[in-house]
């Protein structure tokens, strides 16, 4: 967030390396940090607390002190694992046999998209991204909720087509209601549609909000629905 330079050591002169602008500062995304109480044991805040605060703090010699004890723990823990025959079994990282390193299971190496990315966040040692909208990288859990609703919404508009066609009035009913100016395209919701719109309360909480615009559409229109039938009477 400050200043960066250069110092030669041979002349003794300075570079301005890095100084970040106002802009700059604005341009950056939002830092989500866990609770310091929040977090586990393991977690780089907490388990280097004290070495950070000895730093701080300008003790080089504590510092120091901390650093040993904990790397002492690491290696007396490995130690018993391999002592007892345990597998060392990582959460977050797997081994690269190719590369011969090990890797991030969960990294994201897309660019970053401003338009439609909000922000990236950390769950569980997870690195997520908030998206304004849905992409080709839709979980399948949202995948899931959205092919329920589309399968839905397509019976209830096949049984719709069904109930009308045996429903279709006569040829003298039929020319007076094409002397109403009041336009026909608009049908009028059947009572599947009602089961449809009711089915949006099982969705999930992320495609929840989503459907509910839908929802409040198709009652605007059984809304106008109703006033076609008033003025046709």
């Amino acid at each position: 967030d400050g200043e960066v330079h250069i110092n030669e050591s041979k002349n003794g002169s300075t570079e301005m390396f890095w100084n970040p602008s106002s802009e700059v500062r604005r341009q950056r995304l939002k830092r989500h940090v866990v609770l310091f109480e929040e977090q586990t044991d393991f977690e780089s805040e907490r388990l280097w607390q004290h070495v950070t605060s000895a730093i701080n703090k300008g003790d080089q010699h504590k510092a120091t002190q901390e650093k040993f004890v904990l790397e002492e723990e690491q290696r007396n823990a490995a130690r018993e694992r391999r002592e007892s025959g345990t597998d060392w079994k990582p959460l977050l990282f797997q081994l690269d046999a190719a590369a011969n390193e090990w890797r991030y299971r969960y990294e994201d190496l897309r660019p970053w998209d401003p338009l439609n990315d909000i922000a990236q966040f950390e769950k569980n040692g997870v690195l997520q991204t908030m998206e304004r909208c849905l992409s080709t990288r839709v979980s399948n859990h949202k995948t899931t909720c959205i092919n329920n609703q589309m399968a839905r919404h397509k019976r209830s508009a096949s049984d719709c087509r069904r109930r009308k066609s045996s429903d279709q009035p006569s040829n003298h009913s039929q020319n007076s209601e094409s002397s109403c100016s009041t336009p026909e395209s608009v049908q009028e919701l059947s009572d599947d549609d009602g089961e449809y719109l009711a089915g949006f309360g099982s969705l999930c909480a992320q495609c929840g909000k989503e459907m509910n615009h839908l929802k409040e559409i198709h009652l605007a229109i059984l809304s106008l629905q109703r006033a076609q039938q008033d003025i046709h009477r």
